[in-house]
């Protein structure tokens, strides 16, 4: 038997007037979930846990089949991991973007862009290498990611900060949480000596010519330490891979005991290299028994308020992982259960992630089943909430049913 569990990020969304009140996903074309719905299981699954923040990081480690109230210990130590930085005990990870801010009369701060107009990870490199070699002291080193997403590790104690997460804050005042930074001195003078070099780089500087949003900062949230998470392994005996293009979900892999799958041009945008992450899976599931695909795009549509993106990037997922990845396990006659969902809403209204039980589908290719009547999208609640048990408490229990094993 093999098993999948297919993600499309952040693909759940809120009725929208120009959609005629429907959602994005009931507005996209996905005639391969829409059919799988006729023929499998449609319910809801509860990823975040109550009080927890509906981050990707959490609802991915619980689409993983782990309580995060056990197991989270902050997003950055799992994007470390899978950058290859090993943490030691005294040392904490914190997350660093780079973005573009606006600087108001007043010491008042404005957030343009969360990820500095998505730059390359080429230009990024290279401020990040500019970072290392000026600020960089026995205390602060910088990590170099992918495009706008960057560790910073911390030796030591530090003022302790209330953090957020940038993409909460698109286009707005952002002056109470920066200055927390700057009310602590050796955080003040890292970010402040951080961008000054950011602004004068001849990156930048390019960047501006060309009409594009700079990275004229850094902005540290997500911190943590080492995780200590059983592998998937010994929890469900399950060996397999896990496919994304981002480095959060690639530390998630690394620690529950997954192969990371790296597949040229991935972006974690709608430009990224559907054909190969099918294609991948596929090959993993020639000697592996799981399979995780990640796919970022509609996640990153919802954060820049961006409609037809999302929808292309819903219809792609449908038509570039779902379909492709069905017909080559069928075409090979495999036997296998698999689930289509994602990790939580990132309506485009909020443009950030919002907790609320996430639409699941649940395909076993041995049974034809009657069907909900639905089609896959936001409504699964209308059939599913009506019925005992028609919302999972967390992902351990998605985990379980998806094995057919008792909770």
């Amino acid at each position: 038997m093999k098993y999948l569990i297919l993600v499309g990020d952040g693909m759940g969304d809120l009725p929208l007037p120009e959609l005629e009140n429907r959602t994005p996903l009931e507005a996209a074309r996905t005639p391969t979930l829409d059919s799988l719905c006729q023929r499998g299981e449609l319910f809801l699954t509860r990823t975040v846990p109550v009080g927890y923040p509906p981050g990707s990081d959490v609802a991915n480690l619980s689409l993983l089949g782990y309580r995060p109230e056990e197991y989270y210990s902050g997003r950055a130590p799992l994007e470390a991991a899978a950058m290859g930085v090993k943490l030691s005990p005294d040392e904490t990870a914190f997350r660093c973007n780079f973005v573009t801010l606006q600087r108001e009369a007043g010491k008042k701060v404005r957030l343009i862009d969360y990820s500095a107009g998505h730059i390359s990870s080429d230009e990024s490199h290279q401020l990040i290498e500019a970072l290392e070699k000026t600020c960089s002291t026995d205390r602060f080193h910088f990590k170099a990611g992918v495009s706008y997403r960057h560790i910073l590790v911390v030796a030591g104690e530090y003022p302790v900060l209330d953090t957020v997460p940038p993409h909460d804050h698109i286009e707005k005042d952002v002056t109470t949480p920066w200055q927390r930074y700057m009310n602590a001195p050796e955080w003040a003078d890292l970010l402040n000596k951080a961008s000054t070099i950011l602004e004068n780089h001849p990156v930048n500087q390019k960047r501006r010519e060309k009409g594009k949003n700079p990275a004229n900062a850094i902005w540290l949230w997500g911190e943590g330490k080492l995780p200590t998470v059983p592998s998937l392994f010994d929890r469900f005996g399950l060996r397999g891979s896990l496919i994304s293009a981002v480095d959060l979900l690639k530390g998630l892999a690394v620690n529950v005991g997954l192969d990371v799958i790296t597949i040229p041009g991935a972006t974690g945008y709608i430009d990224t290299n559907y054909q190969g992450k099918a294609e991948a899976a596929l090959e993993c599931l020639k000697t592996q028994d799981y399979v995780f695909v990640h796919v970022e795009a509609p996640d990153e549509a919802g954060h820049q308020g961006l409609l037809q993106d999302k929808l292309q990037a819903i219809e792609d997922f449908d038509q570039k992982i779902v379909a492709p990845i069905l017909r080559g396990l069928e075409e090979r006659n495999e036997t296998f259960r698999m689930v289509a969902t994602m990790d939580h809403y990132t309506p485009l209204s909020l443009r950030t992630h919002i907790d609320r039980p996430v639409p699941t589908l649940l395909y076993d290719s041995r049974e034809e089943k009657k069907g909900s009547g639905l089609d896959f999208s936001e409504k699964t609640g209308d059939v599913a909430g009506q019925e005992e048990g028609g919302t999972l408490p967390d992902g351990e229990a998605l985990m379980l049913k998806l094995l057919q094993r008792q909770t």
